[in-house]
């Protein structure tokens, strides 16, 4: 089963796409994920991809789908497929068929994590991690049991990252909602868009989105 996973930053498509990762074995495919690996393992595509990084232009739809069609080959055929990131345009999208076509793959759902934009922003501006383990902690709805002092391993440092503040929440939400606009239309008329409620605790976003998959 391929299918692909809409939402904006902090909506939890990682989280979302881990969990189905670890209980049915599918691949998440992020894009820039696999475009920092392919320049570091130094393949064919991420050496065409790094020319045009380091002369200051943005990789090409050939170059995202060549990558996308290099990761789709390393997977064995029984293996699903998420797709974060990827297509953000009507143009991508129809690459996408093709290249799942060529595999002998179809793409059998587009599931849209949807968010309130205030609630979205509360939960952002409000997280925090521990600097030595990661751990993420927040403000009003996760606190340490001891103030200051870290659940997971005890450290009493922690941080937060300098883009979650309300402005920048708001202006990623307006760019998600311009990036997607055009490819949910097409898909739509393909009856292949569901809806989860992403503001539901993170186990109900999992079991609605199973539901999905299962039907």
């Amino acid at each position: 089963m391929n299918i692909i996973l809409l939402g904006p930053p902090g909506a939890g498509k990682g989280t979302q796409a881990a969990r189905l990762v670890a209980a049915r074995g599918m691949v998440q495919l992020s894009t820039g994920d696999m475009l920092r690996a392919a320049v570091k393992a130094g393949t064919p595509v991420g050496l065409q991809a790094k020319a045009v990084m380091d002369a200051g232009a943005l990789v090409s739809d050939e170059i995202v789908s060549a990558l996308i069609g290099e990761a789709l080959d390393r997977m064995a055929p029984d293996q699903g497929a998420i797709f974060d990131g990827y297509p953000r345009t009507v143009a991508q999208a129809e690459t996408l068929e093709s290249i799942l076509a060529g595999r002998g793959r179809t793409l059998d759902h587009v599931i849209e994590l949807d968010v309130d934009e205030d609630a979205l922003v509360d939960r952002i501006t409000g997280r925090f991690t521990c600097a030595s383990c990661g751990a993420g902690y927040h403000d009003r709805y996760k606190q340490p049991a001891v103030a200051g002092v870290c659940d997971s391993c005890g450290g009493t440092e922690f941080k937060r990252r300098p883009d979650d503040n309300a402005e920048t929440v708001r202006t990623r939400m307006a760019e998600y909602r311009a990036k997607t606009a055009p490819i949910l239309p097409h898909y739509e008329a393909r009856g292949l868009v569901s809806r989860v409620d992403g503001m539901a605790e993170m186990d109900e976003v999992t079991a609605a989105i199973g539901a999905i998959l299962d039907r």
